[in-house]
């Protein structure tokens, strides 16, 4: 299953001689940004150590339906994971019996920089003293934001983007039209989950489109019509976070690529860094828990 994992060739022969030679750690961390592919990689890993052979039950933790798969990942608005959940899964492990078509059991721990210190140091406790058969699948976005106790009892791997071309010929056989698939790959830098859910999920489709409808409002010093697309974010931080990040994507790719202004209502380079700054401004304010909604309007003024 680790052939499925596009690109990073190095990572996928390193791992797969380290399974097929017995010599895998049991705790696994695969670093990553959001979208390159890490919780999937973590799945295909898990997949050919579970069922060597292939077949349904491997497809089946692919698609996160198969019994022996352990899930820990974020809760609620703090998006941590709780100490509560993490003894949980160590109930569960330590005292439910082993399927006899499965070579051991999983226990993924997606987002690993969300576990606190409390949960931190109730993930240690299994991890030192491992069940038998019991793999640690550990996903970060960065090496550096996961607790050192924690990063220091596994070994680490980096899961990198695919070049763009390739990014956007896995797209089009996913069914992404062939326009729109070499777009996103340049726009998200060959970051594969993340072009697939601007094309799929409604509400990252509808935080691009005004991302770039926001940028020609920028190049036509439209304030007026600024301000009112994004008045609708006043009580939704959520939402404009990701309108923000949006934002960001679309004027990095300008300063790349000045010809693609042309797609984001003829933004030219200087006014996507004055977006930039303006944007990055603007998320350190709303993430500081100040006004939203003065927040919003500043930033509106800002860029057009």
């Amino acid at each position: 299953m680790l052939d499925r994992l596009a690109g990073n060739t190095a990572l996928k022969a390193e791992l797969g001689a380290a399974l097929r030679t017995g010599r895998l750690p049991h705790a696994v961390l695969l670093i990553g940004e959001a979208g390159c592919g890490a919780g999937f990689a973590a799945r295909c890993l898990a997949a050919d150590y579970l069922y060597p052979q292939g077949g349904p039950h491997a497809e089946a933790v692919l698609k996160q339906e198969d019994t022996e798969c352990l899930v820990l990942q974020g809760e609620g608005a703090s998006g941590q994971i709780p100490v509560k959940r993490v003894r949980e899964m160590r109930e569960a492990i330590q005292h439910s019996a082993l399927s006899t078509d499965a070579a051991g059991r999983v226990l993924f721990i997606y987002g690993a920089q969300n576990l606190n210190g409390s949960s931190a140091n109730a993930m240690l406790k299994i991890i030192e003293e491992p069940p038998e058969g019991v793999l640690f699948l550990l996903t970060a976005t960065s090496a550096a934001t996961v607790l050192p106790t924690i990063r220091s009892r596994c070994a680490a791997y980096t899961i990198a983007p695919v070049p763009a071309a390739e990014c956007a010929a896995l797209l089009r056989d996913r069914g992404m039209p062939a326009p729109l698939a070499d777009e996103l790959a340049f726009v998200y830098e060959g970051h594969i989950g993340t072009a697939l859910r601007a094309w799929r999920e409604a509400d990252a489709r509808t935080a691009l489109a005004q991302a770039k409808e926001l940028c020609g409002y920028a190049a036509q010093n439209d304030t007026y019509r600024a301000l009112a697309l994004v008045t609708k974010y006043e009580r939704d931080r959520e939402g404009f976070l990701a309108l923000l990040w949006q934002l960001d994507q679309l004027c990095s790719a300008v300063l790349r690529r000045p010809e693609y202004g042309a797609s984001c209502g003829g933004i030219r380079p200087q006014a996507a860094a004055d977006i930039l700054r303006a944007g990055a401004e603007t998320r350190r304010a709303v993430t500081a828990n100040g006004n939203l909604r003065l927040a919003v309007a500043l930033l509106a003024a800002r860029i057009a």
